[in-house]
C-alpha cells in the first residue's frame, strides 16, 4: 500500500521529482482521514491547517455566492486539494464536499517542516512545485476574469445542490 501511495503521489504536480525516501519520509506522520459521501473536508471560511491527497472517492469544490454553492471543479483519485493552507495559513477560500466515500492523506505545514528539517532539498522543491501549481491555477483564472472584462460572456457556473 505505501508504495501504491508513493507511486501515486509522485504521478502529482506538486510531487513530481520528489524521490520516494522522502515522500515516505512525509507520509510517516501523515493520517488518512476518511470522509463520508455528503460530508465535507472543509468548509468556505473553516480555518485553514492541511491540504488532502485524495486516494479515493470524488469531491465536488465550491464556493457560495449570493446564497448559491457554485461548482469550481471536481477532483479525483490523485488530485490534491487545500494546498493553499500550506503556504498562506488563510482561510479556507472554497468548500470540499465528497461526492462518494473517501479516503484521503491529510498533510499538515508540520509534515514538511519536518521534512525540511531532514531534506531541505526536496522540501524545496516541493514548495516550488506547489507555486508552480497555485501559478497555474492563478493564470487560468487571470483569464476567466480578462476575458469578462472584456465583455465576454462566460458559461455561469453550475449550482449544485446545497448541503446541511
Amino acid at each position: 500500500m505505501l508504495a501504491a501511495r508513493i507511486e501515486m503521489m509522485q504521478q502529482m504536480p506538486i510531487f513530481g521529482a520528489i524521490g520516494a525516501e522522502a515522500i515516505e519520509f512525509l507520509l510517516a506522520p501523515a493520517p488518512l482521514v476518511t470522509v463520508r459521501g455528503g460530508d465535507f473536508f472543509f468548509r468556505e471560511g473553516d480555518p485553514a491547517a492541511s491540504m488532502f491527497v485524495l486516494e479515493t472517492g470524488h469531491v465536488t469544490v465550491s464556493k457560495s455566492w449570493q446564497g448559491h454553492e457554485l461548482l469550481l471543479r471536481r477532483f479525483a483519485p490523485g488530485d490534491c486539494f487545500g494546498e493553499m493552507a500550506l503556504l498562506d495559513l488563510f482561510p479556507r477560500s472554497a468548500s470540499v464536499r465528497a461526492d462518494e466515500d473517501c479516503d484521503a492523506i491529510e498533510l499538515t505545514p508540520e509534515n514538511l517542516y519536518r521534512l525540511f528539517e531532514r531534506d531541505a532539498e526536496q522540501f524545496a522543491l516541493i514548495q516550488m512545485n506547489i507555486g508552480r501549481e497555485m501559478s497555474r491555477r492563478l493564470r487560468a483564472t487571470d483569464e476567466l476574469l480578462f476575458r469578462a472584462r472584456m465583455g465576454e460572456t462566460l458559461e455561469a457556473p453550475q449550482r449544485i445542490a446545497r448541503a446541511s
